[in-house]
């Protein structure tokens, strides 16, 4: 008896090839080729329209993982096809089906399967795209390319366009700021503006003008006017001493006068004793010893003499010296 495994119903048969003509083979084999048949009808419904359509603007959307990246089961080849193809950013309805359906791999698959599966439901020839159709679908793909390159550039220059038109508007808005500015008030008087009469001028005018002609209203951009005399008062340094504007070094980093860097901040051995008083604090404040001083001095006299625990030997030696000498104690009594 020959056995036949049929990938279509994925079980063994055991009558050979005969499983091919039973009722639940014929059945499976339809829906599948109707789940086949309603993707190529999309797919070449699409190249039609993306050959008719002049610039083919809607051959081509922005790209999308989730929509884009769906596959297509490919009956006749048994594996998964991607349906959509990619350029970039950019997502090719159906371009990646319509390869796959054009190419020879496909035809020579489909022959085969007909062969052996001999389905009479529907013909071979509308399973497959011929080539001077895919070649036609191409060239209308190259169009909407181009035409949604050309849309984009003119996005861009649109764009740049605006940006410097903003620019060119904020630079005017900044000049006409800056001239109002360095106009003189009109209800200014000679004794605000003026430059000083002489170098013995009253040291009143220099005060602050009461009332509202005397308020300064924006930045002071004239202070170096024509014939206003400045005078220089020299360099002050100290001697031997400077700060770090003067290019000196600061304090935290010069030598003391016997040679030796001041210490910043504490010693290496308060930072240990901090960091065991960190400790410390995790425990329990009542346990056994927390209060015992560290600090105290003891002798060697401060163990138990009794019971011979400290002492070297077995245990029971010692307890047994203590059991001895506590009876002799007792009798000495």
């Amino acid at each position: 008896m020959a056995v036949h495994y049929c990938g279509l119903c994925r079980r063994t048969s055991f009558s050979g090839r005969r499983h091919l003509y039973s009722a639940a083979h014929r059945r499976r084999l339809r829906e599948a080729l109707d789940r086949l048949q309603e993707e190529v009808a999309a797919a070449r419904a699409a190249a039609a329209a993306a050959a008719g359509a002049g610039e083919g603007g809607g051959a081509v959307r922005p790209y999308d993982p989730a929509e884009h990246e769906r596959r297509v089961w490919c009956l006749c080849c048994g594996r998964g096809v991607r349906r959509d193809g990619r350029r970039g950013g950019l997502a090719l309805p159906q371009a990646g089906l319509l390869q796959h359906l054009a190419g020879p791999e496909h035809h020579r698959e489909t022959a085969r399967f007909w062969r052996e599966n001999r389905p009479e439901a529907a013909p071979r020839e509308r399973f497959l795209v011929p080539a001077e159709e895919y070649e036609r679908f191409a060239r209308a793909l190259e169009r909407a390319l181009a035409a949604h390159q050309r849309r984009e550039e003119e996005r861009i220059r649109q764009m740049a366009a605006g940006i410097r038109e903003a620019e060119r508007r904020q630079r005017e808005t900044v000049q006409a700021a800056l001239q109002l500015q360095t106009e003189p008030e009109p209800g200014a008087g000679p004794a605000l503006c003026g430059p000083p009469a002489g170098p013995g001028r009253d040291s009143s005018q220099d005060a602050e003008q009461p009332g509202p002609s005397g308020t300064q209203t924006g930045p002071d951009l004239d202070w170096m006017e024509s014939g206003q005399a400045l005078t220089f008062i020299g360099h002050q340094e100290t001697e031997g001493k400077g700060n770090v504007h003067t290019g000196a070094k600061p304090p935290w980093l010069t030598e003391e006068e016997d040679g030796s860097k001041p210490q910043i901040g504490p010693s290496y051995e308060e930072f240990l004793k901090q960091k065991e008083k960190q400790k410390l604090k995790k425990l329990p404040a009542e346990r056994v010893g927390a209060n015992f001083d560290h600090t105290s001095q003891t002798g060697d006299s401060w163990l138990p003499s009794f019971g011979r625990v400290w002492n070297h030997g077995r245990r029971w030696q010692s307890r047994h010296q203590f059991r001895t000498e506590s009876g002799e104690k007792k009798k000495k009594r």
